[in-house]
């Protein structure tokens, strides 16, 4: 849902910038703010909390199983594992494209 409040929002920023370009004067559309929005340090601190839950569940399974423990599959193992292995490497791309961003910005001329 707000994914396409967001998009909504960025369209109308568009075709405001497209119009004052062609030098056509636009009436400024108010922007509406959701301030129920979570904030982007909560939304990352989130994910990074998922991937610890995911990796540690993994850790329990796999020495569960090594302990001979009857109730758990080898494919409940490795299904936890690709999962848990897949968050990880989503959550270091995400950090990989924060770093490049920064650095990008940092050297931008004043």
């Amino acid at each position: 849902m707000t994914q396409g409040v967001e998009f909504n929002r960025l369209m109308l920023q568009m075709r405001s910038m497209q119009m004052e370009a062609m030098n056509r004067p636009q009436a400024p559309t108010p922007v509406e703010q959701n301030v129920n929005a979570p904030a982007f340090d909560d939304l990352l601190k989130n994910a990074v909390d998922r991937v610890n839950e995911l990796q540690k569940t993994t850790s329990e399974l796999r020495t569960g199983y090594e302990m001979g423990d009857q109730g758990i599959d080898l494919t409940e193992v490795m299904i936890a594992s690709q999962k848990s292995s897949v968050a990880f490497q989503a959550a270091l791309q995400v950090r990989n494209k924060m770093v490049s961003a920064y650095e990008s910005i940092m050297n931008m001329p004043i």
